[in-house]
């Protein structure tokens, strides 16, 4: 039960169902074997393919690991440039607060053996909390993210309408500048300039069990720009999609950010499902384009491009999607790492006809994204 309750923790639903089942099955696959341990436990408590790493990091930390603490301890310290022997798996830092959830106040273990770790460069908080990975964040961490989010200012690109409004500049209004001729027998010119209005935002973000960490605080990121534009000047449209297409626009005009998400996730039946990205884009072009992308909106494509279905389908209404929008932004958390390559066929697929190609995996990112809005 301490164990089901570490991965609760750590980012797992599981329900006292499942724990009952994984207790009722022990006494009969046995304990004298680890691998029938392991086996039982992840038929009991592993429901989505997405959370099987995680529950082989949690069941090798918390059942063999003969130095448990000090490694929890060793990962909640800044890290630094050290001479490493070889390349080691990532670790889910929320694992260090679900086992240990004092463990920030407790004292460092003494250490017995002489290290090599030359730390000449430390990084403040703010510094690794821009860099940490959405899907490792400790339970506090995150919780800091959702408030630096909420705190950030994003200047989305004006551009030029129709219309004309008064100015000191520009064109001459020759109208008016009759008009004061005759008023007070002086000629003084008039101006007009165009007037301007930010651009519309479309956002589609995949919230399929890969993706669900990641368009969960890119959902917050969607409710800072909606509560931006609230005075009616920012049109922004959000839509979510796992094996269907979602508007939830009006589920986040809540002005409290946690609940709108909360409601979000709760009124979305395909949240952490599947993903048929080919079928949602045909969606959203046949029924939602025409009413969201009319004035020149950009649109933020929020996905991991991993589709396997008719890829030739998936170009060719992502090429339509890109020729019905003003500029279409592929936000991919894939782009975290260091030597990503396009190998996948979706994401070969939908590349050619994006015209920006950006990571958003961390604060970092989305700061970088407020930058491209803005047109910079």
């Amino acid at each position: 039960m301490h164990f089901a309750r570490v991965l609760r923790g750590s980012g797992m639903s599981l329900g006292s169902d499942r724990i009952r089942l994984a207790l009722e099955a022990l006494p009969i696959a046995g304990l004298e074997s680890r691998d029938d341990l392991h086996a039982a436990l992840t038929a009991c408590l592993v429901d989505r393919p997405e959370h099987q790493l995680l529950f082989d990091q949690a069941f090798h930390l918390f059942w063999r690991d003969p130095d448990l603490r000090g490694r929890m301890m060793a990962m909640l310290l800044p890290r630094v440039q050290g001479r490493e022997s070889g390349p080691k798996p990532a670790q889910n830092r929320r694992l260090a607060a679900a086992l240990f959830p004092n463990a920030s106040d407790q004292p460092p273990p003494p250490e017995y053996e002489e290290t090599t770790i030359e730390a000449t460069l430390t990084f403040s908080d703010r510094e690794r909390l821009f860099k940490a990975d959405f899907d490792t964040m400790t339970v506090d961490e995150w919780r800091e993210a959702k408030r630096v989010i909420a705190t950030m200012r994003f200047n989305v690109e004006r551009i030029a309408t129709r219309r004309s409004q008064r100015s000191t500049r520009g064109r001459i209004d020759w109208r008016r500048t009759m008009q004061a001729m005759a008023r007070d027998g002086a000629m003084a010119l008039r101006h007009r300039e165009p007037r301007t209005r930010p651009v519309p935002l479309v956002i589609l973000a995949d919230i399929s069990g890969s993706m669900s960490r990641y368009s969960r605080m890119l959902l917050h990121f969607a409710h800072a720009l909606s509560a931006q534009g609230s005075d009616g000047t920012r049109r922004i449209s959000v839509f979510v999609f796992g094996t269907r297409l979602t508007s939830i626009t009006r589920a986040l005009r809540g002005r409290d950010p946690d609940l709108a998400v909360a409601s979000v996730i709760k009124a979305v039946d395909d949240w952490s499902s599947g993903t048929r990205l080919t079928a949602c884009l045909t969606d959203f072009n046949a029924h939602w384009s025409r009413r969201v992308l009319a004035q020149s909106a950009t649109v933020l494509l929020i996905t991991d491009g991993l589709e396997h279905g008719d890829v030739q389908r998936l170009s060719f209404e992502t090429e339509r999607l890109a020729k019905s929008c003003r500029q279409l932004v592929w936000l991919n958390p894939l782009l975290r790492y260091a030597g990503f390559e396009p190998r996948a066929a979706g994401i070969r697929a939908m590349l050619p006809h994006v015209d920006r190609f950006v990571p958003a995996h961390n604060l970092d990112s989305l700061a970088a994204l407020g930058r491209v809005l803005s047109g910079v």
